[in-house]
């Protein structure tokens, strides 16, 4: 399994514009083969930081992931929405397990 944790800064005057863009990406990339789970938060200390927690079968569906057409137009739109650098970090995992809480 694939993990992604990725932020993205976004500026406070397109907010807007950018979730309707993050909520188009959520929706569809969910719906493309080799994806387990595909979602994203705003940051409860900073609404205006997009947080995507992704999680893929593999590396193929990472790579078939972005070359798709909903995430070229994310990454298209991006650039003018952004107020700093994204932070992307990619997790290879050979385990999981859910916690008893």
């Amino acid at each position: 399994m694939l993990v992604v944790h990725a932020e993205f800064p976004v500026q406070e005057e397109r907010r807007e514009e950018a979730l309707e863009l993050v909520d188009t990406l959520v929706d569809e990339s969910n719906e493309e083969p080799g994806v387990i789970t595909y979602r994203a938060a705003t940051d409860v200390q900073d609404p205006n930081v997009v947080r995507f927690f992704e999680q893929y079968e593999d590396a193929d569906a990472f790579a078939a992931h972005a070359e798709s057409a909903h995430f070229q137009e994310f990454e298209e739109q991006l650039p003018k929405l952004l107020a700093g650098e994204p932070r992307v970090v990619r997790f290879d995992v050979d385990s999981a397990a859910e916690l008893d809480l």
